[in-house]
């Protein structure tokens, strides 16, 4: 690693410090001077326009269509379906007047207390109630259904302890809505989002997941069921990473949503809601990233390439210019995101150090020598290794590289993540263990004393009821009553 980096923290030091030093170093986000908000540089942005691109193609060949819906709800809303505005009240945003007016001294400005709303609104923390108030006028027959929509937008959420993409009073996500004739299919779209959010993580992101349904307490309010995918991070730790509801029938009955079946019987939709948010940037950071700094999968890269050339003399500089131009044309055909760095304000160093901090997956080097010789230097950024390659041929050999560069990620990652998953039945033991971090598989007696006592006792959750590992008769580590299901817990973000 190049000496302009040595500031970075190391993981092993102070993991919370090093996320914090790369997200801003790395150029990714900063603190806004608004209490809990951030401000999304245009590298960080970059990276979340190519998940939100990727995502709603998916989105879409689901059948889903984009719409948009108010920013403020009528506080009444929240309160016609009791779970969810017990869920949100606490983190809900209120504005109470439309309008300002200078002070008597004319030094500032302050609310006009005649300007009070009628009814006060709240900064969207979640849309169900505006949306399917809006669902009442679209839906009045069988025919109508389903309805599959989605916004992409911001929402609010008062925190009261913030870091940059994983918790902030505001944030960036998607939120799809969906209204259903039956159960059956709304319980069936619940279940297909949540897969197409798991291949997303994998394919795109190279983050492995671990689908599985939330204890009851874990819901969201309001829902009858909730799937989700946990990842792990670095530190063991376990980040939420999307969530797709199953709602029954509790919106349509409490916006009144109808519609008239086959039988001409009128019925109560069936709901779902889904969502992903830029929280899906920190995982990104904390699952793959070293102490060197970002290490992004190529599927998300900005830039995937790099190249850098060594300066000499001015000949030397326009036939180096003239190598690289037709190796730039190519990476481009081939759909790669590719960079020249010509610009001689910085050292060559500085350059490397620089794309190095920022995850770019593949950088290219070359100078005079290497045009005599016909070589270029190649260095990966998931290993930092470095090989001299033929010049001829190197952008068929790079577009091999980034799918070979993706694929390490995810298998790195997926190594460690299931180094880390141990089966536990002894509650002495696992609150020992769990300090260290880790997902553990124990049996859980399917109450919310034990799940509370647990997360009173450990600082660790219930994250899901996991698919994909078998599901074996046992007895409660913390109560010794027989066990409903081997639960998945671990300490989270």
């Amino acid at each position: 690693m190049a000496k302009e980096l040595d500031f970075l923290t190391k993981r092993s030091e102070d993991y919370s410090k090093w996320y914090n030093e790369l997200v801003v170093k790395a150029d990714l986000a900063e603190q806004s001077d608004v209490r809990g908000c951030m401000v999304i540089k245009p590298y960080g942005y970059a990276i979340w326009e190519k998940m939100q691109r990727l995502l709603d193609d998916r989105f879409k060949e689901t059948g889903v269509q984009n719409a948009y819906f108010p920013l403020l709800i009528p506080k009444s809303f929240l309160s016609r379906e009791a779970e969810h505005v017990e869920g949100f009240a606490k983190e809900c945003a209120v504005v109470t007047h439309y309008r300002l007016k200078t002070n008597e001294t004319h030094d500032g400005v302050v609310v006009d207390p005649a300007a009070k709303l009628e009814e006060e609104l709240i900064i969207r923390p979640t849309s169900e109630t505006i949306i399917w108030n809006t669902f009442k006028n679209w839906i009045h027959s069988y025919r109508d259904l389903p309805l599959v929509v989605n916004q992409w937008c911001n929402v609010m959420r008062w925190e009261m302890r913030t870091r940059l993409f994983l918790r902030t009073s505001e944030f960036l996500w998607q939120e799809g809505h969906t209204a259903h004739a039956t159960r059956e299919e709304a319980e069936e779209r619940a279940r297909m989002m949540l897969k197409v959010y798991a291949d997303f993580a994998e394919q795109v992101m190279a983050v492995p997941v671990v689908q599985g349904v939330k204890s009851e307490t874990e819901r969201f309010a309001g829902a009858l069921d909730t799937y989700t995918i946990e990842a792990m991070m670095q530190d063991g730790k376990a980040l939420q990473s999307g969530t797709s509801h199953f709602l029954g029938q509790n919106f349509g009955r409490a916006f009144d949503v109808q519609f008239l079946n086959k039988e001409n019987q009128a019925e109560y939709a069936w709901a779902t809601s889904w969502g992903v948010s830029t929280r899906l940037m920190g995982a990104l950071i904390m699952t793959h990233s070293d102490d060197n700094g970002l290490v992004l999968p190529p599927r998300l890269a900005p830039t995937q390439v790099v190249i850098i050339p060594i300066g000499g003399k001015p000949e030397q500089v326009a036939a180096v210019d003239a190598a690289v131009a037709p190796i730039i044309e190519q990476l481009r055909q081939m759909g790669i995101s590719v960079k020249y760095d010509n610009a001689d304000n910085r050292r060559p160093g500085f350059k490397f150090a620089d794309y190095e901090l920022k995850g770019v997956p593949v950088r290219l080097v070359l100078g005079a020598r290497d045009l005599e010789n016909g070589t270029v230097e190649v260095m990966r950024r998931d290993t930092l290794e470095k090989e001299t390659r033929p010049l001829e041929g190197i952008a068929e050999y790079v577009r091999i590289l980034l799918d070979d560069i993706q694929q390490n990620i995810f298998q790195k990652a997926k190594t460690y993540r299931d180094a880390h998953i141990y089966e536990c039945d002894n509650y002495d033991e696992f609150k020992v263990r769990v300090k260290d971090g880790g997902f553990f598989l124990c049996h859980w007696d399917g109450t919310a004393d034990t799940e509370a006592k647990i997360k009173e006792d450990t600082q660790a959750t219930i994250r899901c009821v996991p698919f994909g590992f078998e599901q074996t008769p046992g007895v409660d580590m913390v109560s010794g009553k027989p066990a409903v299901a081997r639960v998945l817990i671990a300490r989270s973000y």
